[in-house]
């Protein structure tokens, strides 16, 4: 007879407890702190992560404008897209994404929103996670807790 039987727990919508996280990006290196957010997101962190469902926090990032790149990266990483028409490819470089209106939040997000997986669960999750240029953010009312970012791997 079996005395040790252990039940895999698979957390469903019902069962999983969201919390809403601030994260200070300021000094905070980009690629760093998108992988630490896209965890935190997916949910990654807590015992219960079941990879198919929505298990993760609710994130506010503040000071995006002040996150670091190391290197040249500022002007020599280059982000592609493309518009769908023939010679229709463009890029743009992280300093001039910054330079334009909310570019700290398009920055930011894209860093996060490349290291989600490429399913529609990713775009359930981006749209927990809340960015501010700033130092002010307008979610007072979920009275999120403040983490330090550094403390996770």
């Amino acid at each position: 007879m079996n005395t040790l039987s252990y039940k895999t727990i698979s957390a469903n919508k019902e069962t999983v407890k969201k919390e809403w996280v601030v994260v200070d990006a300021t000094d905070q290196v980009l690629g760093r702190l998108g992988s630490k957010v896209a965890k935190l997101l997916r949910g990654k962190y807590k015992p219960n992560f079941t990879p198919h469902v929505d298990c993760g926090d609710n994130v506010i990032i503040i000071n995006a404008d002040k996150v670091k790149l190391t290197g040249k990266k500022w002007t020599e990483r280059v982000y592609l897209r493309y518009t769908g028409y023939p010679g229709g490819q463009r890029e743009m470089t992280p300093a001039r994404l910054m330079s334009r209106p909310n570019g700290a939040d398009k920055l930011v997000r894209k860093v996060v929103k490349g290291m989600l997986p490429k399913n529609r669960l990713a775009d359930q999750l981006l749209g927990h996670l809340y960015i501010y240029a700033g130092s002010e953010h307008k979610h007072e009312a979920q009275q999120p807790k403040v983490i330090d970012i550094n403390l996770y791997k």
